[in-house]
């Protein structure tokens, strides 16, 4: 398993997320996101498992102010999405070309089960 974690240190879900595979002893990278966001072919490979609306965090205060609840198009949306990294939901959790958005244990029980 190759696992990277994406997310914000102070986030409650990113935190629980770590504790999730450091109790089951699994290697993970986390990367801040207010440090460095993910590039083109990671949000990509990401977009592709879990859909691009479900990364988008509607609820932040940056979402209107970038007026990404007016931008159609999929191509712009990743564009901002690429500059602007507060506007994730987090954390993103990636096995490989799997991903999740937000705690989801059943989920990444299953990808132990499968290795």
């Amino acid at each position: 398993m190759n696992i990277q974690i994406f997310g914000i240190k102070k986030c409650f879900d990113t935190k629980k997320a770590e504790r999730f595979f450091k109790e089951r002893k699994i290697n993970f990278q986390f990367i801040d996101l207010k440090m460095k966001a993910p590039s083109k072919g990671e949000l990509q490979n990401i977009k592709n498992a879990v859909g691009l609306n479900n990364l988008i965090n509607s609820t932040s205060k940056d979402y209107k102010k970038l007026n990404l609840d007016k931008i159609r198009g999929e191509e712009t949306r990743m564009e901002v999405l690429l500059n602007n990294p507060q506007l994730y939901k987090t954390p993103i959790v990636r096995n490989g070309k799997k991903a999740t958005i937000g705690y989801s244990p059943d989920t990444w029980n299953e990808w132990i089960k499968e290795q």
